[in-house]
């Protein structure tokens, strides 16, 4: 068994990796759930870091005590097993649809950034994902816990490269001209429900695996810690930049005006978000699938990779806008019955 510390910090990277997406890297989920509320995106941030911290080692607490060895069997257990089924399968299609937006952006970095087929970079980025896959949770914890680092290196100089800004202060305490809205009230419990409801389907699987509780709450609490201070540095960076909401990629803006030598890491750091959240995906439902298919768990990315790769080309967007808010419900629904969950009460 890994060493202590080791454990902890490869749960905790794990945990971070499998949260963040190409959203993060880009700037784009923070600046749609956060920043451009100003004042109250910072206090939103603070309340989103705290339900990663406390949810997240809950549902991994929960796992453990209940032997969960997939999001399957922590769905029955939260929900029941008729209700569990039908929820199963939105959770199905949308770590589905979400691995097929991930792994089109992969060709979209390839194409735009480096020059190269979008085609190319797709299947790249799938043969890469698989052949980690191979190695189960062991490369797992080790893709993760060498992107993870960088991540955060990489949103500390970009914070710190705007800090000197004179308009820093006056951003931070901003108050929007629309005042507070229901929208912004639930903007932190949105965001945190529907990322911790994909991230179950490696979380569960996770802390089965590590089955020390020690290790999983102090990892899952660090990652939570992790994703918090990712998101204020990255709040803090993008709300210096007028007119934040109007970029596509507000980072690549920022990362502009301090130096074009950050450029290759921004990359780097694009698509390792991308990646880590495509093998943390195809895990989930490697496990779940393999409860109903007893067949080689290879066959199954395989399969799952391929599902993916027909999605992203016939255009997944017109679904995954209908798919969107009923899955937010059930995410909001889910995180609410964590909560209220006996299982993990002694945290």
């Amino acid at each position: 068994m890994l060493s202590r510390w080791s454990g902890i910090f490869q749960v905790a990277a794990v945990y971070v990796g499998t949260v963040v997406g190409a959203g993060f890297a880009t700037g784009k989920e923070i600046v749609e759930f956060f920043t451009r509320y100003g004042v109250y995106g910072f206090i939103g941030i603070l309340i989103a870091g705290y339900i990663f911290i406390f949810s997240g080692t809950k549902i991994m607490l929960i796992s453990a005590r209940i032997g969960a060895a997939s999001y399957e069997e922590f769905n029955q257990f939260l929900f029941g097993k008729k209700l569990a089924g039908i929820i199963n399968i939105f959770f199905l299609i949308m770590l589905l649809g979400v691995t097929a937006v991930m792994i089109s952006g992969s060709g979209a970095v390839f194409e735009e950034q480096l020059g190269i087929s979008k085609s190319v970079g797709s299947w790249a980025t799938v043969i890469l994902a698989s052949m980690v896959l191979m190695l189960g949770m062991r490369g797992l914890f080790t893709v993760n816990t060498f992107v993870v680092p960088i991540m955060i290196l990489f949103s500390l100089i970009l914070f710190f490269s705007t800090l000197g800004k004179g308009e820093f202060l006056s951003a931070l305490t901003q108050v929007p001209e629309d005042g507070i809205s229901l929208k912004m009230v639930f903007s932190p419990f949105a965001y945190t429900a529907f990322n911790l409801a994909l991230a179950q389907a490696v979380l569960v699987p996770v802390a089965y695996e590590v089955n020390d509780e020690k290790i999983i709450k102090k990892g899952a609490i660090l990652g939570g810690v992790f994703l918090m201070v990712i998101l204020l540095t990255g709040h803090f960076s993008l709300m210096t930049l007028p007119d934040v909401a109007n970029y596509e990629i507000p980072s690549a803006v920022i990362m502009k005006t301090v130096g074009g030598h950050l450029h290759w890491m921004f990359i780097l750091v694009i698509y390792g978000e991308i990646f880590t959240s495509v093998i943390g995906n195809i895990y989930g439902l490697q496990r779940q699938i393999s409860n109903y298919i007893k067949v080689p768990g290879i066959l199954i990315i395989a399969f799952s990779f391929i599902v993916a790769l027909i999605i992203g080309t016939y255009g997944y967007g017109r679904l995954l806008g209908y798919l969107y808010p009923v899955f937010g419900y059930i995410s909001l629904l889910f995180l609410i019955l964590v909560w209220k969950s006996k299982a993990g009460k002694r945290l």
